[in-house]
């Protein structure tokens, strides 16, 4: 279940972001926050696993949807994506590749990383979180932009493991 503090931090991400749908499932719980225009609705309820894009984002193909205010990054991903291991966002944040703008990135593409390197950081509700990369590998391609807005379990790394 979700707290209502909780409930509240996120509904604050959300009207401070230009995200206009979100959804998340703990526990067999559901939680819908969508933004049409300056009002909130939410929604909470049990339910099965529903996947819900924000119209930031790109939604699989089997999902009709209006077309997308932003595309999702797909230039210079490699053809054969089956072979790379995908690092993703474990959450809804602010994408940063490195710590401050006066520092180089955590990572480039062509990088070694271990399971302990931190690839990024995600800032959420005003929190930085370092993400490792939880596998040994080269990076191959960042699939994201500095600075982006990115959505739970959305791919940020292609990661040729070793």
């Amino acid at each position: 279940m979700f707290k209502l503090s909780e409930i509240k931090e996120l509904i604050k991400l959300v009207d401070q972001t230009s995200v206009h749908e979100l959804e998340i499932e703990n526990e067999g719980a559901r939680l819908l926050i969508r933004k049409p225009g300056k009002t909130e609705v939410v929604n909470v309820q049990s339910a099965s696993i529903v996947p819900t894009y924000s119209q930031a984002f790109q939604p699989p193909v089997n999902q009709p949807a209006a077309a997308p205010a932003v595309q999702a990054p797909t230039a210079a991903q490699p053809a054969a994506t089956n072979n790379y291991h995908q690092i993703v966002s474990p959450m809804v944040g602010t994408f940063y590749r490195s710590s401050s703008p006066e520092n180089g990135p955590f990572v480039n593409v062509g990088d070694r990383i271990n399971e302990k390197s931190v690839v990024c950081i995600l800032e959420a509700m005003k929190l930085m979180n370092e993400l490792e990369a939880e596998v040994n590998g080269e990076i191959v391609d960042i699939l994201v932009e500095n600075g982006q807005l990115v959505e739970f379990g959305q791919p940020l790394f292609l990661v040729k493991p070793e």
